[in-house]
C-alpha cells in the first residue's frame, strides 16, 4: 500500500480500484477454507509464509451493506463483538474519509500479542463501501514493551450489496507479523481464525441496528464528517513504517500442543 516509497500518502481511486480488483480476483490465488458459506484463500511462497496474503469472503444475509460498513467503522460497538481486540482507539483525522489509529490484537497463546498503528482509508461507492489500511509510524506511538508491533502492509474490506437486505464481504490482508512464526500458524489462520472472524462480523452486523438505537444513533462520523472531533494530524507528522526497522522475534519453536483453542476454532 504504501507504493514501496518513503512518504505516507492517503490512498487514491486507483489505490481503491486495484483493492477491489485483488477481493473479487481468483488469479493466483489458492483455496484454503470452503465452509458454510465462508470461503478463504492464500496467496503467497510456503517458504515466507509468515508474510502471506490472506482473502476472506462470507455472504451476510438479512445485513444490508451499510450496516455492514457501520459495524467496522464503530469502534464503540466493536469491543462488543471483536474479542481478539486488546484495544483500539482513534488517534488523529487526516482528511474527511482517512484517520491514524491504534489496534491490539491478542494472539493465540503461546504467541506474543501484537499492535498496529495504522493510517485508514475509506470510500463508499454507491451501494458498495471500502475501508483500507497501512502501517505507518506515529512519534507518540511508538512500539512497546508488551506488544510485538507488526507491520500492515495492506489490509482492507470491501462490502458489497448483494439484492435486498443482503451483502458480500471481502477482508484482504496482508501482514509482516514481525516473528518467525511455525508454520502451523499459518494453517491456523486460513483453516480456524480468519473463518471464525468472518462469521463474528457477520453476527455483529445482525445484532448492530438494535445496538445502535441505544447509542447515539444519530452519531456515525465516518458517515457525517461534521461529527468527528478528533484532532486534525498532516501527513508530515507520519513516516511509513518499514517491517525492518521493527525487532523480529522467532517463536518457529512454539509447540501446537500448547495453543489455547477455546476462541479460535472455527
Amino acid at each position: 500500500m504504501s507504493r514501496g516509497g518513503e512518504m505516507v500518502y492517503i490512498p487514491d481511486d486507483s489505490d481503491f480500484s486495484s483493492f477491489r480488483d485483488q477481493c473479487e480476483s481468483l488469479e493466483g490465488w489458492h483455496c484454503r477454507y470452503n465452509k458454510a458459506g465462508v470461503t478463504v484463500w492464500s496467496q503467497g511462497q510456503e517458504e515466507s509464509c509468515t508474510v502471506q496474503k490472506i482473502k476472506t469472503r462470507i455472504s451476510c444475509k438479512d445485513v444490508p451493506a451499510e450496516t455492514l460498513y457501520d459495524v467496522l467503522h464503530d469502534t464503540r460497538y466493536r469491543k462488543k463483538w471483536d474479542s481478539n481486540m486488546i484495544e483500539t482507539y482513534d488517534i488523529g483525522r487526516l482528511t474527511v474519509n482517512a484517520d491514524v489509529g491504534y489496534y491490539s490484537w491478542k494472539c493465540p497463546s503461546p504467541l506474543k500479542n501484537r499492535d498496529f498503528v495504522t493510517l485508514r482509508s475509506w470510500l463508499p461507492l454507491g451501494n458498495d463501501y471500502m475501508i483500507i489500511n497501512y502501517s505507518v509510524k506515529h512519534p507518540k506511538y511508538p512500539p512497546r514493551k508488551d506488544f510485538v508491533r507488526a507491520v500492515s502492509l495492506q489490509t482492507g474490506y470491501l462490502i458489497k450489496a448483494n439484492g435486498d437486505g443482503a451483502c458480500i464481504l471481502y477482508y484482504l490482508t496482508q501482514v509482516d507479523p514481525r516473528g518467525s512464526l511455525p508454520k502451523w500458524v499459518v494453517n491456523r489462520v486460513s483453516q480456524f481464525v480468519a473463518p471464525k472472524a468472518m462469521k463474528k462480523i457477520y453476527k455483529a452486523g445482525l445484532k448492530y441496528p438494535e445496538w445502535k438505537r441505544r447509542h447515539d444513533p444519530e452519531y456515525k462520523p465516518w458517515v457525517y464528517p461534521e461529527q468527528n472531533t478528533l484532532p486534525s494530524m498532516s501527513l508530515a507528522e507520519l513516516s511509513v513504517q518499514h517491517a525492518d526497522s521493527l525487532e523480529n522475534i522467532d517463536e518457529t519453536g512454539l509447540p501446537e500442543e500448547h495453543l489455547s483453542t477455546s476462541d479460535h476454532e472455527a
